[in-house]
């Protein structure tokens, strides 16, 4: 295990209210806790600068800005685990399933149509374990 050297200050905790409230309970809790061990600091500063200083900015609400990240991990290609983690949190953020289907289609000319297929196929999935009417977490 890696020693932890950054401090978790209030940063780290408004970051992981807004991280538990997107991701808690589902597959984006796992992937980030399955890195503490090895590397705490890597949850301090995804909690600091991802969660607390990037998407809880002004300017856009929590389900566009999930909508974007999805886009950017269809485009990405090989970043299935965290695309299934947003495309969870864009349900919980209020992101309907046609909304993030359009999003992940918008991407087809930049990502391609593997990477397109790929990004559906996952999110059958998640619309699988999902409820199409149930609230994942209080808005």
């Amino acid at each position: 295990m890696t020693q932890q050297l950054l401090s978790r200050d209030e940063t780290y905790a408004r970051g992981l209210a807004l991280f538990e409230r997107l991701h808690g309970g589902h597959s984006g809790q796992q992937l980030a806790e399955s890195r503490e061990d090895i590397c705490p600091d890597f949850l301090t500063m995804t909690m600091q600068w991802a969660f607390a200083g990037v998407l809880d900015r002004p300017g856009l609400d929590l389900a566009t800005r999930e909508l974007v990240v999805i886009a950017c991990c269809v485009t990405q290609g090989y970043l299935l685990p965290q695309l299934r983690a947003h495309i969870e949190a864009a349900l919980v953020a209020g992101a309907s399933r046609e909304q993030i289907i359009e999003a992940i289609l918008q991407t087809m000319f930049y990502a391609g149509g593997a990477a397109v297929n790929n990004a559906l196929g996952v999110a059958a999935e998640v619309f699988a374990a999902t409820q199409p009417s149930e609230s994942l977490v209080e808005k």
